[in-house]
């Protein structure tokens, strides 16, 4: 065993991974100056977010739109590719028995697509599930049930679903769902319901659009990213270890010290002030040594994750379908999902005259599809798209299988738990960050990923972020400011022109300045004198019984202004009151459908 030549600057920050979330860590001590040694397993730069090149045709594994909302996050991407970083317009379909459904559902093509007997049906079940949603909600199943309503959850959702993550939808928890899909935001609706400009030429070139409906996607796919950024850092004197594996994470009371790796059939140490692990959280804490106690192993045993594989096909055909992707809700075949990569960047294959898919299978690593040898997968992928009607047979020209190890972190009842007492343990150490999806356990976006190595080298500088909130704090609605919290947007709302008037109040101020008005304009009138006082204001005597241009009239008055004007503005609140929340309603509804075009693949 040798020690490392790290280690020996003053500050010396150690990344183990090189994904998004520790390439981006990278990337921002760089930019501050830094140095920093990257360690990764693979001898591939990306993680989940690499590209893999086979006869000169790109692909990427599992599909990766580069979308954010966070400022931060893009201009770190553009400042890398600049023109070879591309904006995509999006069309994802999900294939239902041999038909396309748009995601969220429209109602004319759901109509023609299911029939007018199963609509009826389904929209049957919304309003119940709206009318009677089940309480307490803690499965994605009754998550899923009490927005969607049974029927359509049981014909789009839970085949999908449970093909996706290999366990039943009733044993996935909520929480999975309300972390992806959280804060259905009513700001951005009511602000374009409300605050639309007759300027509307300016008022465009403000606004973001949505990347939900449009996308970034580097000219050759993800990798390409990863590997400018990973220049950028080297560049800068970062060194980046591939084919490494850490086999020990060496820690002393409230520090860890260092990193044991295993490097060309030796270990070696590497030593640091601060390091940053996107490594599986799993991993990560059963390397620490000396050992941990058994009941923080036994929580770390208790994380799963999700596997995948891609196989990949080259098809003599120019065009077969216009979607980036499609979501398979076929129970009858075994891909989840259909990649095509030449809709994500016309240079990604070579060929005009060909299109290369990658059909994705979800699995557990070691399990028997994992094992399935390389040429049984391709004869099964092959068998598959020829019966989903895609291409024939002779279409097929080529192909290879790619394996990805833990591309999920799988959310469960037993790794909830897990995660507090794993997350309790790491709060103790002032120099050990952990970041990124499998990092953190989270079923993060690539973004998200990235803010949580962002905030890590912020911390690595002084800071004090709680790394483990960020997908849970992070403002993620483009009108909103960085530095304005979720409470401080809805307190402009709720404080501003979309407030609840309050009945009583508003029909007692509304009465009291009508019979003061009353009051003392007889009141003036009696003052200025004259030889009849008052003429046109006494004709209020016809209607308020017993007035007079008088002093006993102007209290009579009085009482009949503040009667009226109380009826008056308690009937205009409450008018006013329930407009306003019927716009909410449907702010709400057009919020939640826009939200939810994410839904299939969050």
């Amino acid at each position: 065993m040798t020690n490392s030549r790290y280690g020996q600057n003053d500050q010396n920050v150690v990344i183990i991974g090189g994904g998004p979330a520790g390439l981006t860590a990278a990337y921002q001590l760089a930019k501050n100056g830094l140095k920093s040694v990257v360690v990764e397993k693979d001898g591939v730069l990306g993680g989940l977010s690499r590209t893999v090149i086979y006869k000169d045709y790109y692909f990427d594994i599992g599909g990766h739109r580069f979308f954010s909302k966070v400022r931060e996050v893009e201009t770190l991407w553009k400042d890398v590719l600049a023109d070879d970083l591309l904006r995509r317009k999006r069309l994802s379909r999900i294939y239902y028995n041999k038909k396309f459904f748009y995601y969220p559902l429209r109602s004319f093509n759901a109509l023609f697509g299911l029939g007018v007997g199963k609509t009826i049906l389904v929209i049957a079940s919304y309003i119940r599930a709206r009318l009677k949603p089940i309480k307490p909600e803690e499965t994605f199943e009754q998550w899923v049930i009490n927005r969607f309503g049974r029927r359509l959850f049981e014909t789009f959702f839970k085949a999908y679903t449970e093909k996706v993550w290999g366990i039943p939808c009733h044993d996935i928890r909520a929480e999975w769902a309300a972390q992806r899909i959280k804060g259905l935001s009513l700001l951005i609706a009511l602000k374009n319901a409300f605050l639309k400009s007759e300027n509307n030429a300016a008022n465009r070139k403000n606004v973001v659009r949505t990347l939900i409906d449009e996308f970034y996607y580097p000219k050759f796919g993800p990798g390409m990213m990863w590997n400018a950024v990973a220049d950028f850092a080297k560049d800068r004197g970062a060194d980046i270890l591939g084919n490494s594996e850490v086999e020990g994470i060496l820690w002393s009371g409230d520090r860890v010290e260092a990193i044991e790796v295993k490097d060309n059939g030796s270990l070696k140490i590497i030593p640091g002030t601060d390091f940053i692990c996107s490594m599986p959280l799993r991993e990560t804490i059963q390397r620490f040594k000396p050992t941990l106690p058994r009941e923080l192993l036994q929580a770390a045993g208790n994380l799963r994750y999700r596997d995948f594989l891609t196989v990949v096909l080259i098809i003599k055909k120019s065009d077969i379908f216009p979607d980036q992707w499609i979501y398979v809700h076929d129970p009858d075949v075994r891909a989840g999902r259909i990649q095509n990569f030449k809709n994500w960047s016309p240079s990604m294959v070579p060929d005009p005259e060909a299109t290369c898919l990658g059909l994705e299978y979800f699995c557990f690593e070691g399990d028997a599809l994992w094992n399935t040898p390389d040429a049984d997968l391709m004869e099964l992928a092959k068998k598959e798209l020829v019966q989903l009607g895609f291409v024939t047979s002779e279409d097929i020209a080529d192909g290879i299988v790619v394996r990805m190890p833990k591309a999920y972190p799988v959310y469960d009842s037993a790794s909830l738990g897990a995660l507090k007492t794993i997350q309790l343990f790491l709060g103790r150490f002032k120099n050990f960050h952990v970041v990124g999806r499998n990092g953190q356990h989270k079923y993060n976006n690539q973004d998200h990923s990235m803010i949580t190595a962002m905030k890590a080298v912020d911390n690595v500088l002084g800071a004090h972020h709680n790394l483990w909130t960020v997908n849970e704090e992070q403002e993620y609605q483009e009108e909103i400011s960085p530095d304005m919290s979720r409470d401080t947007a809805w307190a402009q709302i709720l404080t501003g022109p979309l407030a609840k008037m309050d009945k009583l109040a508003f029909a007692a101020a509304t009465g009291t300045v009508a019979g003061m008005i009353i009051f003392l304009a007889t009141i003036f009138l009696l003052i200025k004198g004259g030889a009849v006082v008052g003429p046109t204001l006494a004709l209020l005597g016809q209607y308020f019984v017993g007035y007079t241009v008088t002093v006993k009239g102007a209290f009579i008055g009085l009482a009949y202004g503040f009667i009226l004007g109380f009826i008056f503005g308690w009937l205009f609140a409450f008018l006013r009151n329930m407009m306003v929340s019927y716009v909410i309603f449907r702010a709400k509804k057009t919020a939640e459908r826009e939200k939810l075009k994410d839904f299939l693949d969050r």
